[in-house]
């Protein structure tokens, strides 16, 4: 396990101010993230995830040799797709391309698996973010598809890739 995946703690808000201070980080991640990000910031972020239901969102603080180095989250769909749950995760610039975000996925894909009736999880990210579709990949994500023109970031229109991973049913 190259990395762990953990609850929240409150004095997490420092590193996380630090993660998310990078348009790099920002613009491969939905909208409604303020720029700058302050500790107060991520104070309100981390006490939101504490206080989630925790039957919808599972939420995890990333670390790497003791050190917070991302946040990875799935996110239970409502309605007809309630079985369904869509995955959300970034690592800061830093600690790229050392097997985090693999581990990381792995990990909480195997507890939301094992501990929640969920049976797909699926991620939508930009087809220009060239690392995180090989990541899924390597998960055992399978690509769906492409979504064109899907969504409107830093005022351009994007298209992004669907993949999905589906709990292994026993009949």
């Amino acid at each position: 396990m190259v990395c762990k995946i953990r609850e929240w703690k409150v004095d997490d808000a420092e590193e996380l101010s630090v993660l998310l201070n990078n348009k790099s980080i920002l613009d491969n991640l939905r909208d409604g993230l303020p720029f700058p990000y302050t500790q107060d910031d991520a104070k309100i972020f981390i006490q939101s995830m504490l206080n989630c239901d925790k039957n919808s969102v599972f939420a995890f603080a990333i670390e790497y040799s003791g050190k917070l180095v991302g946040s990875i989250g799935v996110f239970r769909q409502t309605n007809i797709h309630f079985r369904t749950a869509e995955l959300g995760y970034y690592i800061g610039e830093n600690f790229w391309n050392k097997g985090i975000a693999t581990s990381a996925i792995s990990q909480v894909c195997d507890y939301v698996f094992i501990n929640t009736d969920i049976i797909r999880i699926y991620a939508e990210p930009f087809v220009r973010n060239k690392a995180s579709c090989p990541v899924l990949e390597k998960c055992g994500f399978m690509c769906e598809g492409t979504l064109i023109a899907n969504a409107l970031k830093n005022g351009v229109v994007e298209d992004m890739k669907i993949y999905a991973k589906v709990k292994e049913q026993k009949l």
